[in-house]
This record gives structure tokens, sequence and C-alpha cells, in this order.
């Protein structure tokens, strides 16, 4: 028999600064440790006037994490010390692993006028920590969407759904990641494995995401209970979008300053004492 996830934890995103002076929104983060396991930070750069993200985030350092980008609108332009650059744009997803070091910067632009995207923060465990850096840059076109039925719209960016796999591969944490789409009325059920960390975030309209029916809209976190499954429903308001993410939980000491995570202090000072001393990079 099925178990459905109930709403464990709710909150609403909150209004932070990062970087340079970008102005952008934060649905979990540090004072949420432990308990979005195996995610770190969810933050939402959705904004209208350029002057709250053009400063964008300048070259800076990442050990010890992934970090993932899906863009709405316009662009994020980066570059960093593996000589990689370019832009992740509407649509795309970048899922950077930053293992042993990377440093670089992005820089959001806006296209038509427009701008907006996510960046999530995924923990490495102990092991992969100082794993060599790499890239998954995935293209909009490469993204499947699943019909699951009542004009409801899936894009797989991760994982598995209705037998349909994701472009991004290999990730330890083994996460499902999907964009959902759900017109009014719709109904939607997405399987979970049990024991697995999942949470959604609502991006648009309204609707409910687990069987008490209450009504959760914009910029809502939820963090689901365990259980095999979530159940999703639209209201009659607009349709209702959300980013709904799952994962394996690491279970192991988190040390955390600024863009470095690793599992003691000792280490966050070593790398903090490379990147001023230019041994930071170990691979290049």
């Amino acid at each position: 028999m099925t178990r459905e996830r109930s709403i464990a934890w709710r909150s609403s995103s909150r209004e932070t600064m990062e970087g340079a002076g970008v102005r952008l929104r934060r649905a979990f983060g540090y004072p949420e440790v432990p308990l979005f396991d195996p995610f770190l930070m969810l933050d939402d750069f959705r904004a209208e006037r350029p002057e709250e993200y053009l400063a964008g985030f300048p070259w800076h350092p990442h050990r010890g994490i992934e970090t993932v980008t899906y863009m709405l609108a316009g662009r994020v332009e980066h570059g960093d010390s593996m000589g990689n650059s370019g832009s992740v744009d509407a649509g795309n997803v970048q899922w950077m692993t930053a293992g042993s070091g990377i440093i670089h910067q992005e820089m959001p632009k806006p296209v038509d006028g427009a701008m907006g995207g996510f960046q999530l923060w995924v923990n490495l465990p102990r092991q992969s920590k100082m794993m060599n850096p790499r890239y998954q840059e995935i293209g909009r076109d490469q993204i499947p969407v699943v019909a699951a039925g009542d004009g409801v719209e899936v894009k797989v960016i991760c994982g598995r759904f209705s037998g349909i796999s994701g472009p991004v591969k290999d990730i330890i944490a083994d996460p499902e990641f999907f964009a959902v789409s759900m017109p009014p009325g719709s109904r939607a059920a997405f399987p979970v494995k049990p024991g697995y960390t999942a949470f959604a975030y609502v991006i648009g309209g309204e609707g409910s995401l687990d069987k008490a029916g209450a009504a959760v809209r914009n910029h809502d976190i939820i963090l689901f209970s365990d259980g095999d499954a979530v159940a999703a429903a639209a209201n009659g308001t607009g349709v209702f979008c959300f980013l709904f993410l799952s994962g394996r939980s690491i279970r192991e000491p988190i040390a955390w300053r600024g863009p470095i995570v690793m599992n003691s202090d000792a280490e966050v000072r070593e790398a903090f004492r490379e990147y001023r001393e230019g041994t930071f990079i170990k691979n290049r």
C-alpha cells in the first residue's frame, strides 16, 4: 500500500542579498541544516529590475559541493578556473560539481527585459568532497517533458518519472529534479524512494501538495515526511507550477563557511588558506 507523504515543514522564502549585491529569495539554507540533507540551499533569483541582479556573483571559490542552476528567463554568463566559459540560457540547466575546488563567476543578464532562475546547492559526502571538478551542461531541448494526464507536464531534469530519465546523470545523491506545471483542477502523484529527503518549491499558481489539501502558493517551500509518494492538486486559479526534488541523505557532519562546505572546521580553514596562498585549485 502506498504511503502518501505529508507536509513536515513549511515556510516562505525570505529576501536576502548575495554576491556583489544581488537581491534574491532564499527558500532554505544554513539555518535549516540538516533538515534538507543532502540539499544545502535553494535560492530564487527571479527579478524584474536589472539593478537587483546585474552586480552578479564575481569570482569566488567552491569546494565540497555541487551547484545546480536552472534558468526560466534571461541567462547567466559564467567563467571558471578550468578555462570554461559560456552562458546558462532560459530553460537550460548547469550541474556543476565543485569537488576539490573551482573558482568561478556567475553574472545574470536580461534577455528581452526578463531574467530569472534558481540555484540549488547539493552536499557531497566525505569520500567525494575532493573529487575532480566537472560540469554537466544541459540544453532545454535535452530535457524530456512527460505528459502525466490532466494536462500536467513534468520536465525531468534528473532522475526518472513515468519511466523517462532526465539528462543529468551519475549524481552521488541519487536525486530527482522535476519542474512541474499543472493546469487548474488537475491532479498528479510523484513517487519518491522511501527514506529519501523530498521537498517542493512553488513558483506559480496555487494548489496543494498533500491529502490535507492546505493551499500553497508562490515562494512557499515544503519539506515532506517519509513515504512512497507525494500527491499534488492544482486549484482553479491559474497554472500551478513547482520544483520537486528528492535525494539520498548523507548524514555526515557539516562545516559550512560561505562557498565552502566540508566535514570539519579544520578542513574549511585549510580550504580558505589554500585560496589565499594560490594552491586551492587541484586540477587544471
